[in-house]
């Protein structure tokens, strides 16, 4: 019991750090009215572990302690994300879907949030659309492919 939960604790603090790196490395596309997380690609591994729900949250907290919008960014997008991963979990048994929870998630929240705090004067489908863009880009541009390659991998989505 004891190896499979420090795999477990390991699993989430790497996926946590990497989700932070990435979006903070790519700031200039990370934060904003519209963005582009090219780390929301990590939001498929909840088809391989459990341990990515955790993992994806506290990885986007950490990246949202950088962000402009603050507070409500920390709070709200860090939620969104725990959302969004574990409903990718529970439809890991359909990998096609397992990317489209945090297209709509963020796309929902994040896309509030912008247009309360950032972008008032734009009308809030658009902001919504904006950032579900953007989370389409990286999660089945890059993300699905990433997954089919793991997945390959580890036996899984053959």
């Amino acid at each position: 019991m004891r190896k499979i939960q420090t795999k477990y604790l390991i699993q989430a603090a790497v996926i946590a750090a990497v989700y932070a790196i990435l979006t903070v490395v790519l700031s200039p596309i990370s934060y904003g009215p519209i963005q582009f997380r090219l780390s929301e690609a990590l939001t498929i591994l909840p088809a391989f572990t459990p341990a990515a729900v955790p993992g994806l949250f506290i990885g986007c907290l950490i990246a949202n302690l950088m962000s402009p919008v603050g507070l409500v960014d920390i709070i709200c997008g860090s939620a969104a994300t725990l959302i969004a991963a574990f409903i990718s979990y529970k439809l890991r048994k359909r990998p096609l879907l397992v990317p489209l929870p945090p297209i709509i998630v963020n796309g929902v929240i994040v896309g509030l949030e912008l247009k309360l705090l950032y972008t008032p004067q734009m009308p809030l489908l658009a902001c919504m659309g904006w950032v579900a863009l953007g989370e389409l880009g990286a999660c089945y541009a890059v993300g699905y492919p990433l997954m089919k390659i793991l997945g390959r991998y580890n036996g899984i989505f053959r």
